[in-house]
């Protein structure tokens, strides 16, 4: 391989990598000054020419001219008259020499060691710029094609062919893709894993839903409205607290939109999450308030010390605080950064409860079962009692008595 094919190669591989020119030639000019040292023990008297563009590559010995009996006549920047004569017959003693060294003439192990220095290198600068890049990127949206799927992680291409690493935890539960199909998330974090960096990218972070609504809503995006907090439980539901500088800006509307219009994009990505937006406040009881709507909230006791509420609503508003599956209040302890434990406000001893508020606690079908022998209320069910009930529907005794148990400890 002469210099030309070496260098001809390597400025197609720069191309290849997206690496700079200015650095290209300095990585080739340290690769060749190392080989240069590795023959002659010394790269200080020696100039490297290189040209990329023409594929030129020159590499010349400047030794200045001594006496052939001289003391210094052996050292590495010294040449003896005999010998420089060889080269021009007319060189006299204290001239400078410059003799070009023919890359042929360090063998072609040393040349095949110098490429395989080069692709080493190169990968190396690669894997800089991809962490540079993506390190600075972290918590941005990026637009990906879902290239290889795994059982606990996907792989990811971005535009430039960047691997990025989406893993199963990172992945909404109804997420579904196939090779080929085009996927947004958010860049979490960049690892070093084996001197490469590994690039995660996730669905399931808080940052995912707030660069999403900075591309819906124009508005986040000038920064007159402010999202102060985002709690989420992927793919079910989220709460979002905003807050809005400018009297004149309804933040909770502009995020919504006409009719829904700029959450609903959001929510379709989110496949269907539920999102909650609502006005940040400093006043923590409305704030939990807010925070736990649909629910209406009839009274609340805060321990600020202990970071807990205890919040009272009416019988008919105990699921909804609750929410499907436990998500609603989950998501408001987590938003306002309180405990909230939920009471039932039974006002008087003859008031009733309907069975479906105690969802939370007693399984759907065994409800559905009382239900069935026309027990719509609590009392309805204590009113029968614990035979009757076990003779009229198909529970077990013990589970009779369970039920009992938990309706008596509301109304006590």
């Amino acid at each position: 391989m002469n210099s030309s094919e070496l260098i001809d190669s390597f400025a197609e591989f720069k191309e290849l990598k997206n690496i700079d020119r200015a650095t290209m030639m300095r990585v080739l000019e340290d690769v060749f000054r190392s080989m240069v040292r590795r023959k002659y023990g010394t790269d200080e008297n020696f100039d490297i020419i290189l040209n990329t563009e023409k594929g030129d590559l020159e590499i010349w010995r400047n030794r200045e001219i001594v006496e052939n009996d001289a003391e210094d006549a052996d050292q590495f920047d010294k040449v003896r008259l005999s010998e420089a004569r060889l080269i021009e017959p007319d060189f006299e003693v204290g001239e400078e020499v410059s003799e070009e060294i023919k890359l042929e003439d360090f063998g072609r192990r040393a040349i095949l060691a110098a490429r395989q220095t080069l692709v080493q290198r190169i990968l190396e600068l690669e894997k800089d710029n991809i962490y540079k890049k993506y390190i600075d990127r972290v918590g941005e949206i990026i637009t990906g094609e879902v290239y290889q799927i795994w059982k606990k992680e996907i792989l990811v291409l971005d535009d430039e062919g960047n691997e990025l690493i989406l893993p199963k935890t990172e992945q909404i539960p109804a997420d579904f893709f196939k090779k080929g199909d085009a996927i947004r998330a958010v860049v979490q974090g960049v690892e070093i894993q084996g001197a490469s960096p590994r690039i995660i990218i996730s669905r399931c972070a808080p940052a995912f839903l707030a660069r999403l609504m900075e591309l819906e809503v124009p508005e986040i995006f000038d920064g007159l409205i402010t999202i102060k907090n985002i709690v989420r439980e992927p793919g079910e539901r989220a709460k979002v607290a905003v807050e809005s500088y400018d009297d004149r800006i309804d933040p909770v509307g502009a995020c919504v939109g006409m009719k829904g219009s700029r959450i609903h994009g959001i929510v379709r990505e989110l496949r269907n999450e539920s999102i909650d937006v609502i006005n940040f406040t400093n006043n923590l009881q409305l704030y939990i308030q807010r925070a736990l709507s649909p629910a209406k909230i009839s009274n609340m006791e805060l321990d600020a010390e202990n970071k807990k509420a205890h919040v009272f609503l009416k019988p008919d508003q105990v699921s909804l605080a609750i929410g499907k599956g436990g998500h609603n209040i989950r998501l408001a302890a987590k938003l306002t950064g309180y405990e909230i434990d939920v009471f039932r406000d039974v006002e008087d001893s003859d008031s009733d409860i309907d069975l479906d508020e105690f969802a939370d606690e007693i399984d759907t079908w065994i409800l559905d079962e009382l239900k069935g022998i026309g027990c719509d209320t609590a009392r309805s069910v204590l009113e029968l009692g614990k035979e009757e009930l076990v003779r009229r529907t198909e529970l077990e005794e013990e589970t009779v008595q369970e039920i009992l148990d938990i309706i008596k400890a509301e109304f006590e």
